[in-house]
C-alpha cells in the first residue's frame, strides 16, 4: 500500500495522520496514528509531529512518534490536469471589510509605536466535490520548492498547504531559519525590481530574527537578501544560522521566533493585540507553524528538528474550503494593492480545488 493509499484509509476510518514533502526533494513522509487520542506539546521535548496555532498561547497539538507508524518513500507523481483559467471572483463584503482593516492598521502604525502589522481574511470556498488526494497531489506537482502537507485529526479538522517559508531547522545545536517578506505576481522571470515598502518590511523581519537570537545563540550569519519564486509568486528572503547556545532549549528558540514580524508584525506584542481585536475571525492554525521535532538523524545520531510556517494554506469543512491569505501593513502601504496582494496569494490554494 503506498502513501496514498494510506492517507485514503486514515481519512475514511477518520484516524489522525500527517503526510508530507520538504522542499525541493522528491521523499514524501507521514506519520499515521493508531489512536484517535488527541495529543498536546507545552515542552517540545517529546519525538514527532506538531501542528502549532498562530496565538503562541493556545496549545500545540502533537502527533507523538511512540503513538504512529512512520512511513517515508520516493516520490512519484503523475502529471494531474487543473485550473488554469481566471474564474475566481472578488467578494465585495470581505474586500470592504479587509481595507478597512489595512487602512485602520495603516493609521495606528502612524500614530502609536507600530511599525509593522500582518492584516489576514479566511475566504470561503464552496465546492462541487472534493477528492482529497487529487487536491493534495496537485499541491506536490505545482509546489516543488515548498513544504507540501495534508494534516488531519477528527477532533480538529482537515488542513492542507504548501508553505514556502521555513520557521526553523535544528540539527544538535546548529540551526537555519529565515526571513520572508514581500509578494510579487510571477512573470516568468526572478529579476525583478522591489519597493521601498517591500524592502524596508524585508529588513524588519531580518532585524527582529537577529535581535531575538543573538542572546540565546553564537556564530550568527546573516545571508544576503534575495528573491525566491512559491509557485506563481516572488518573495524576498534572508537566511540566516548559528549555534544555539548549551544551556538553550528548542522551547526557548522556538518562542523566540513565534510569531515572527512576517506573520504578526512590531513590535510583536503590540501588533498581536491589533490582530486579535480587529481581524475578527479566529486564524487558528494559519500562521502558526507545523513540522518534525527531535526525530533522529540516522547520519549523526543527532535529534533534528524542522519546522514550517503554516502560510499559503486551507482548511476544508464539509463542502466548502477556508482559505487563509494575508500581507504585511507598513506606513507605506495601499489598501486597494493589499487586497490585490491577497487575491494573488489565495489563487495559489484556489488552482488545485477546481
Amino acid at each position: 500500500m503506498d502513501i496514498f493509499s494510506k492517507i485514503e484509509k486514515a481519512y475514511q476510518n477518520q484516524m489522525p495522520f500527517v503526510v508530507y514533502r520538504k522542499p525541493n526533494i522528491h521523499i514524501i513522509s507521514g506519520f499515521f496514528m493508531n489512536t484517535k487520542q488527541l495529543c498536546f506539546t507545552n515542552s517540545f521535548t517529546e519525538n514527532g509531529f506538531v501542528f502549532a496555532p498562530f496565538d503562541s498561547n493556545d496549545a500545540v497539538i502533537l502527533i507523538p512518534s511512540n503513538q504512529s507508524s512512520y512511513f517515508k518513500e520516493k516520490l512519484n507523481l503523475e502529471l494531474i490536469n487543473h485550473n488554469t483559467k481566471e474564474v475566481f471572483l472578488d467578494d465585495d463584503v470581505s474586500k470592504l471589510n479587509h481595507i478597512r482593516i489595512v487602512e485602520e492598521a495603516i493609521q495606528t502604525i502612524d500614530t502609536s509605536d507600530l511599525k509593522k502589522i500582518v492584516i489576514s481574511r479566511k475566504e470561503k470556498v464552496q465546492l462541487s466535490s472534493f477528492n482529497l488526494i487529487t487536491i493534495y497531489k496537485k499541491l506536490l506537482q505545482n509546489y516543488n520548492n515548498a513544504f507540501v502537507y495534508v494534516w488531519f485529526h477528527p477532533k480538529i479538522g482537515l488542513w492542507l498547504g504548501a508553505t514556502p517559508e521555513t520557521l526553523l531547522n535544528i540539527n544538535d545545536l546548529a540551526f537555519k531559519t529565515m526571513s520572508l517578506a514581500g509578494t510579487q505576481l510571477y512573470t516568468n522571470t526572478e529579476k525583478v525590481t522591489w519597493q521601498k515598502k517591500e524592502l524596508e518590511e524585508q529588513q524588519l523581519v531580518t532585524d527582529f530574527i537577529k535581535n531575538q537570537l543573538e542572546t540565546i545563540s553564537s556564530k550568527l550569519k546573516i545571508d544576503k537578501t534575495e528573491t525566491v519564486k512559491a509557485g506563481n509568486l516572488l518573495h524576498l528572503r534572508t537566511k540566516v544560522e548559528g549555534m544555539l547556545s548549551s544551556n538553550a532549549s528548542l522551547k526557548l528558540l522556538i518562542r523566540a521566533l513565534h510569531p515572527t514580524p512576517a506573520v504578526c508584525g512590531l513590535p510583536r506584542d503590540l501588533a498581536k493585540s491589533f490582530i486579535l481585536e480587529n481581524e475578527n475571525y479566529n486564524r487558528k492554525f494559519y500562521t502558526g507553524f507545523l513540522g518534525e521535532i527531535n526525530l533522529s538523524n540516522t547520519d549523526n545520531l543527532k535529534k533534528t528538528s524542522d519546522l514550517y510556517v503554516n502560510l499559503r494554506c486551507m482548511e476544508i469543512e464539509n463542502s466548502v474550503a477556508n482559505i487563509y491569505v494575508g500581507g504585511g501593513i507598513t506606513s507605506d502601504s495601499e489598501s486597494i494593492k493589499e487586497w490585490q496582494e491577497t487575491v494573488s496569494k489565495s489563487k495559489t490554494m484556489k488552482r488545485v480545488l477546481f
